[in-house]
């Protein structure tokens, strides 16, 4: 019997987990996420935990979801060739405002690179921020 090589990564090195809820498949996802990503997505996992504590989690289209129950997802990321990709889904009401626009008029996005100085402190207020305001349904 071979020894599964673990999820096929996507375009753009991003792993293809399948969807379901909880910490599982989001761990799963981490663990697959490539080089120095994999690192940074457990640092963000644990910003996100540590900064809202009762949120929960899901992989929905290959990418971890974080939310509050009964009232949608307020965050998620996804890896890119050369950055991971965290995206707020009520990014323009969050004070700073994250600096990436989208096509979606509320959603703010922060793109990290791997020689990147990462401001948790900013991060932690951003998660709060977010989990306090509604949800998006996805």
């Amino acid at each position: 019997m071979s020894e599964q090589q673990g999820p096929r990564l996507l375009s753009g090195g991003n792993p293809q987990i399948p969807k379901g809820e909880g910490d599982g498949p989001v761990q799963d996802y981490i663990a697959a996420m490539p080089g120095w990503k994999s690192e940074l997505g457990a640092r963000l996992d644990a910003l996100i935990m540590e900064s809202v504590p009762e949120a929960h989690k899901a992989v929905k289209w290959n990418q971890p979801f974080y939310g509050m129950t009964g009232d949608g997802w307020f965050t998620a990321f996804r890896c890119y060739t050369r950055y991971v990709q965290l995206q707020f889904f009520r990014g323009t009401s969050l004070d700073p405002e994250p600096p990436k626009a989208s096509k979606h008029p509320e959603v703010r996005y922060l793109d990290i690179y791997e020689d990147d100085d990462v401001d948790e402190a900013r991060l932690r207020s951003w998660f709060q921020q977010a989990a306090q305001l509604p949800g998006e349904k996805i």
